[in-house]
């Protein structure tokens, strides 16, 4: 799946903030848009952390009770 398909999908449930330090290491926070829990994501590359944050919806999706 293409990183703009998982973006979009991520979208749809989290607010996105995307930053990289002067190391070029990307951190991503996800927050919930129902209950505004935050996630932190971090990794190497854009494309390590839109993956790291899609296997988290995932996760979520599949056990939604143990991230409230």
């Amino acid at each position: 799946m293409r990183n703009t398909t998982k973006l979009k999908i991520l979208l749809q449930k989290y607010r996105i903030t995307l930053d990289m330090d002067v190391d070029g290491q990307f951190t991503m926070l996800l927050t919930d848009k129902d209950t505004g829990s935050v996630f932190e994501l971090e990794g190497k590359s854009y494309s390590i952390v839109i993956a790291k944050a899609y296997s988290h919806l995932l996760r979520v999706l599949k056990y939604p009770l143990e991230y409230q």
